[in-house]
């Protein structure tokens, strides 16, 4: 099935990862992991931004008052509304790095590592709350990637890449699951079929459905509440890397590509992509703290 795509921002990201809707600010953050860059850009006006990190940047998150809270190598830190940098949480790991992370409900983040060789069992999954307190989720993945919840709260969906499944938790908020953080009753909502690439970021709609990012698939696919593949947006790159809505009515379908690791050269790999009027997302919570 093919939509209309356009070319947002014409960059050369390595690594494009993470869009995400900043409604308070209008604009979407996005990251190119291995440039270390967070990026943002506003629809309205084309204006852009580019901050330097000084290590691999996973995922990059408003936070409430303003600022961001960036997922980076050696841990999870703070840009204050001034621009000033600190750490919350510091704990670098010989060859681990972050990756994707998604902002919980409840104001939290969850914040997911991989080995830089992507060894099994080398990643986690981690929530962090404002104060700095880390409780680990999972300690046994190999990509850590896309993690949503549905509209209602109550489910969490997750990838780990090399699965190639969309997983769904049970999602408790405060109440939690002793040794498994705040899910539990983990089951496949989904599974890639061979050839079809391997699931990277995702993010989820106002009808609870979950759109997935196909990284060597070159495609974005919709998956219902039950599992069912319902639609597909197939792209001109190879690899796009995770989608967040975004926009004034969270209409517009935002897609973040890759160019590490390709044999040819892919002109809009690398870019940030949008398909206006692809669905209807949901209004994500900033980090609280």
């Amino acid at each position: 099935m093919t939509h209309a795509y356009e070319v947002a921002v014409l960059a050369e990201a390595a690594l494009g990862e993470g869009p995400t809707w900043d409604a308070d600010a209008a604009r979407l953050i996005w990251v190119d992991i291995l440039g270390s860059r967070v990026h943002t850009y506003d629809p309205a006006t084309g204006h852009r931004t580019v901050r330097t990190t000084e290590q691999h940047v996973g995922a990059a998150k408003p936070r409430v008052g303003g600022g961001l809270v960036l997922n980076l190598r050696d841990g999870v830190g703070l840009v204050d509304p001034d621009d000033s940098f600190r750490w919350l949480h510091r704990e670098p790991v010989p060859g681990r790095r972050a990756n994707d992370a998604a902002v919980a409900p409840d104001g939290s983040l969850w914040a997911g590592t991989m080995r830089y060789d992507e060894a099994p069992g080398g990643g986690t999954l981690s929530r962090i709350t404002g104060d700095g307190t880390v409780e680990p989720v999972l300690d046994d993945v190999a990509v850590s990637n896309g993690t949503g919840w549905s509209p209602d709260g109550r489910l969490m969906y997750y990838i780990d890449s090399p699965t190639r499944r969309i997983d769904v938790f049970d999602y408790e908020g405060n109440q939690g699951y002793e040794g498994e953080g705040r899910v539990g009753n983990r089951r496949p909502l989904a599974a890639i079929e061979d050839g079809a690439g391997f699931p990277d970021g995702l993010t989820v709609d106002a009808d609870g459905c979950v759109w997935v990012a196909l990284w060597d698939g070159g495609a974005v696919r919709r998956y219902t509440p039950a599992g069912a593949l319902d639609r597909v947006i197939e792209l001109p790159v190879p690899r796009p890397t995770a989608c967040a809505f975004g926009g004034a009515d969270l209409t517009d379908l935002y897609i973040t590509t890759a160019r590490t690791g390709l044999t040819a050269p892919v002109p809009a790999a690398g870019s940030l992509l949008v398909v206006p009027g692809a669905g209807k997302g949901l209004a994500q919570p900033a980090f609280a703290g």
